[in-house]
């Protein structure tokens, strides 16, 4: 992976996801279209999907981010059975998406960093008439993502992150990658067990 733009590809994270939670999560990558969506299994499609939009790595990573957070009822909701208000929100619907947005944007710039790229926060509201104060939320995103590493990520977030951190910055393959992420859910199913 010596040139820049074969680092970081829509197939290897697509391989890492799925090779992580296409069998034990029936869940799968998805590249999508403008918006991203989380569409549980149906009748047609017999798996969740996490659909990120247009091909875009970074988003990718948030998507990926809003499923490791999302519990299992929430798993079987379209959208996890949360609203969204699209670009253009008003102050009060800005501090909601604020608030809703922290914790997956927290685990987004942990993916991130563990993939060796640099994280930005997004406010997503370009076409809203009121003024964001992004370094304030930045500052929330990262206090969330030190609690995260002081105290310990969800379960699925951890394994995506043992496996980009293997892939991306030990040089792990892909099959590796995966193995060490299998290895850290099975570790904690056992633990939970005992």
């Amino acid at each position: 992976m010596s040139d820049t733009q074969d680092r970081w590809t829509l197939a290897d994270i697509t391989a890492l996801f799925d090779g992580i939670f296409a069998e034990r999560y029936q869940t799968r990558l998805v590249r999508g279209g403008d918006e991203p969506l989380y569409r549980p299994a149906n009748s047609e499609t017999p798996y969740h999907q996490v659909i990120f939009a247009r091909g875009y790595y970074a988003s990718a990573l948030h998507e990926i981010s809003h499923w490791c957070i999302a519990g299992e009822k929430r798993r079987q909701l379209e959208d996890y059975g949360y609203w969204y208000c699209p670009d253009g929100r008003n102050a009060e619907q800005q501090r909601a998406f604020e608030q809703a947005e922290i914790a997956p944007q927290a685990l987004e710039s942990i993916f991130t960093r563990a993939c060796g790229r640099v994280f930005h926060v997004s406010v997503d509201n370009l076409g809203g008439d009121i003024e964001v104060d992004i370094a304030a939320f930045a500052a929330r995103v990262e206090a969330c993502a030190q609690r995260y590493l002081e105290k310990g990520l969800p379960a699925r977030a951890n394994a995506f992150q043992v496996a980009l951190r293997g892939y991306y910055s030990d040089q792990a393959t892909l099959a590796e990658a995966v193995a060490q992420a299998h290895a850290t859910l099975d570790g904690r199913d056992k633990a939970l067990s005992a």
